[in-house]
This record gives structure tokens, C-alpha cells and sequence, in this order.
């Protein structure tokens, strides 16, 4: 059974980012594959995903929304977490296998490598996989005292790729970011819609627009800013994200 993982908290993504991505891994899957979701509103999730508590996590109150929550799926045990487990956000779109994904390197920790920080050895954590109890110092350090982390690295993802020695990173043209790998630059993104190259398997928006916004060709931002942060509306989308 492979077991895949993603969290839930907050209001910005509904029950119905994680009922996709269900339905997208029982696509995208040959073998027997399973969705685990920590929550602290398990409300409208389909039946079929396995539904746990939220893991607790020693973090300053401002730092409960961002990424640093993410950490807590590092301790050991958690819940029947056993073997690989991949990662998934739910701002993602899954374009194909992701048994790859198992396959890859078995047994240590893979990420993607930080589109924005090429050559830095820093992985983007939209997308990884770790053997459950290898890595259990990434939150038993932080846990005792996370401002120490939070001031060394900033940013959640900055720890996690300093503290792992033997991080390695997946093939490049299997994640990629739909604003930085797929938008056309400025002007061209008024007139062309972003490709979805044949060889990704996984389309990640960090940040905005979010899947349903980039279907309907919107990208919610400061009026000023409108005229260059523009997509065109991507249809592609909606064929995998469902």
C-alpha cells in the first residue's frame, strides 16, 4: 500500500482541494494507493480518505497559518505513518503517474529544487517524500525551540534542506510551477496560455492564482499590478483537477 499524504488547516482551501486530489491519485495510480489528510475539519471529505487529527506542533501563534505547520508531519509515530510517504499540498495539479514517486531513490528524503533558487541546494516542499522515523530531528529540534529555527532559516523549507544531509531532488521536468516554469513572460502571457508539457507529472501554484482562478483565467491582485500578473484561461487544468 502506498501512502500518500497532505494537510488541511484554515479557510483558504475547502474540502473539495482534497476530494480532487483523491480522485486525481486514484487516477494517476497503478498500485494500491492511499490519501491520509491531517485536518482540523474533516467537514465534506469524501469517505474514501483517511481523515487525522491536525498534529500538534510547538509554533508562535503568528506562525500558525504559514508553511512551518507543515513540520509536524516529520514526528515519529504519527498515526500508522510507516515506510516512504510523499507529501502532496493541495495546491497542485497532477498531470501523471505518481507511482515515479515511489519508485525514485526509495528510502531518503526527495523534494523538488527551488525553482526560484536554482543551484542553492534548496528543495520546494510542495512535493516530497521521506521514510516515516528517518528524519525525526526535523521536528524534535524544532519542537524544543522553534524560534531558534524560525531565526536561522526563515523559512520553513530552508531548514528542512539544510538539516538533511542526504537530500536529492527529483527530475526536474516532473515538478513544475505553474507561474514560474509554464506562465509566458509579460507581454506574451496576455496572448498565449500556458503549456502543460508532456513529460510533468505534477503542476504546482504556489502562491497565486490557485487552480480554479487560472481555469477561469483570473489572477486576483492589486490593481496596479493587473496589467502584468495576467493569465490567459488554461483549460488543461480542469481535464486533471477533477
Amino acid at each position: 500500500m502506498q501512502t500518500i499524504i497532505c494537510m488541511k488547516w484554515g479557510t483558504r482551501y475547502g474540502s473539495d482541494f482534497v476530494n480532487r486530489l483523491w480522485t486525481t491519485i486514484q487516477r494517476q495510480t497503478a498500485r494500491p494507493t492511499r490519501l491520509v489528510c491531517f485536518t482540523d475539519d474533516t467537514s465534506g471529505i469524501d469517505k474514501g480518505v483517511q481523515c487525522e487529527p491536525l498534529p500538534e506542533i510547538n509554533l508562535p501563534e503568528k506562525l500558525l497559518s504559514p508553511p512551518w505547520r507543515k513540520l509536524a508531519v516529520w514526528k515519529y509515530p504519527l498515526a500508522d505513518l510507516e515506510g516512504d510517504v510523499l507529501f502532496l499540498d493541495l495546491d497542485l495539479v497532477v498531470t501523471g503517474s505518481l507511482d515515479d514517486f515511489f519508485d525514485y531513490e526509495p528510502g531518503r528524503f526527495i523534494g523538488i529544487e527551488n525553482w526560484t533558487q536554482p543551484g542553492q541546494n534548496i528543495a520546494n516542499t510542495s512535493v516530497f517524500r521521506f521514510p516515516a522515523g528517518k528524519y525525526t530531528h526535523i521536528f524534535d529540534r524544532f519542537n524544543i525551540d522553534p524560534q531558534r529555527w524560525i531565526d536561522q532559516y526563515v523559512i520553513e523549507q530552508v531548514y528542512i534542506s539544510r538539516e538533511i544531509e542526504d537530500m536529492a531532488f527529483w527530475p526536474a521536468p516532473w515538478c513544475v510551477s505553474f507561474k514560474h516554469s509554464l506562465l509566458p513572460r509579460f507581454p506574451v502571457n496576455w496572448f498565449k496560455t500556458p503549456p502543460l508539457p508532456p513529460e510533468t507529472h505534477i503542476v504546482a501554484f504556489t502562491g497565486k492564482p490557485d487552480q480554479d482562478e487560472a481555469i477561469r483565467g483570473e489572477w486576483p491582485a492589486k490593481w496596479y499590478k493587473k496589467f502584468y500578473k495576467h493569465v490567459r484561461p488554461t483549460p488543461w487544468i480542469a481535464e486533471h483537477w477533477q
